[in-house]
């Protein structure tokens, strides 16, 4: 091992584990793997008790923020006082900063919250004797790492991704790019949008690294595993499903930008065509009474089904049970979007044939007619024309899918895709 990978490097994330961010996981998994000594940093508790393996993998200590207000003020009170004594000028530093930043937002209160997260998490990192400190989204990690890099007097860096790349002004990511060493982004689409605002000089703290995926735990199926039984699936039985036909398997949070009223609207269209299939979506969130609505106004109450939640291992294991995957992400009004959802890579890992939209990074990954077939955003009718083409072709499922686990294994390997994050991290802690 090298000093400089000896060397302890903080990950500063809003909450860990979660279950939407194995890609996060996986990450600091493979890094560990390469030898980085990592001490994970979560400004909040996890919402949910995660089973993931690869939870129990990571090796790297984790420091949590208070949760309860009896813990959060005196040790907030406490981690500010010792700042403050022990490194006047950076801890003033910070505060003038944090000053300013208020007076420029429109929501000067989250400011002073990160302020008051940054002092506690200072002092842990001076106890870790953190050498860099990596936040991922731009949003409050990313503020409370700069705060954080200010009082302790090290280096931060951040990997943005999506929703908080676009909801984020402008001019607040030119700010926090200026003072980061280095900044990680996961598409394509979004360099070229970072570019399309940052001055030029700045252009070469800005780096494209896609998200890996672990291929070990998604073994690509033999052929004759490929090949569907007659009732449509793919692999035994593994959830409470009646699976007399083929299935179409959707995951993501129930959120608007997701686009499930759209696959929903696809699956009325294809079942009054004479299509038989059932279609399963795992993820929970704020959509799912409108989404329960949509399914019995469309009279699809025995066909589509809402999973909510499921631990990953169990998903990784349903991935193999279905003979489509489909996901419509959509641009919200306000320019929220995903990146490139993980699932997406992770069912054609799996080797599922997938349909998705032309949104964001996504083409990048899903090249149409190739490793996937896109379509429009909101088009409930090209995405039903889609799925069905796959279901009634299973010789173009099954080249698609090929193609798909191919390019998994040239460009989204997390063994590899790690590299390029440990360099720059490691040239960050000297």
């Amino acid at each position: 091992m090298t000093q400089a990978a000896s060397r302890t490097i903080g990950y500063m994330l809003k909450r860990y584990p979660r279950l939407s961010e194995t890609f996060i996981l996986n990450e600091m998994r493979a890094l560990e793997r390469l030898g980085t000594q990592l001490h994970v940093f979560s400004l909040m508790r996890p919402e949910e008790a995660l089973s993931h393996p690869a939870v129990l993998e990571l090796q790297a200590p984790v420091t949590y923020f208070p949760e309860t207000w009896a813990a959060k003020i005196p040790a907030v009170a406490k981690a500010h006082a010792a700042m403050l004594l022990t490194a006047p000028l950076r801890y003033m530093h910070a505060a003038g900063l944090a000053l300013w930043w208020s007076m420029l937002s429109r929501r000067p209160f989250s400011v002073w919250k990160q302020f008051l997260r940054s002092g506690y998490m200072a002092v842990a990192c001076r106890q870790q004797q953190i050498q860099h400190l990596h936040a991922h989204f731009a949003n409050a990690p990313a503020i409370v790492a700069r705060l954080v890099s200010v009082m302790c007097n090290i280096p931060y860096s951040f990997t943005t991704h999506a929703k908080d790349l676009y909801l984020t002004p402008k001019k607040v990511l030119r700010r926090r790019i200026d003072s980061a060493s280095f900044v990680l982004t996961c598409t394509r689409h979004n360099l070229e949008y970072l570019q399309s605002f940052l001055p030029q000089q700045d252009w070469h703290k800005i780096h494209l690294v896609y998200h890996g995926i672990d291929l070990a735990a998604f073994p690509f199926p033999t052929d004759n595993a490929k090949a569907a039984t007659s009732d449509g699936s793919r692999a035994a039985k593994i959830i409470p499903i009646a699976l007399s036909v083929p299935l179409i398997l959707s995951v993501g949070r129930l959120v608007p930008k997701k686009g499930l009223n759209d696959l929903i609207s696809a699956c009325q269209l294809m079942k009054a065509r004479g299509v038989k299939f059932r279609c399963a979506i795992v993820g929970e969130g704020p959509l799912r009474g409108e989404l329960e609505s949509q399914i019995s106004k469309l009279g699809l109450a025995d066909t589509v089904t809402l999973l909510g939640a499921m631990a990953h291992d169990r998903l990784v294991a349903f991935y193999g049970q279905a003979s489509v995957f489909a996901l419509s992400p959509q641009v919200m009004e306000d320019g929220d979007r995903d990146g490139i959802p993980n699932v997406l890579a992770e069912a054609m890992a799996a080797g599922l044939p997938v349909v998705s939209t032309r949104v964001s990074g996504i083409p990048e990954l899903v090249e149409d007619g190739h490793t996937g077939l896109l379509v429009g955003p909101k088009d409930p009718v090209a995405l039903a024309d889609a799925i069905e083409r796959l279901l009634n072709d299973p010789a173009k499922s099954q080249s698609l899918a090929v193609a798909a686990r191919r390019k998994m294994e040239d460009s989204f390997e997390c063994w590899e895709t790690t590299k390029a994050v440990q360099t720059l991290l490691q040239v960050g802690a000297r």
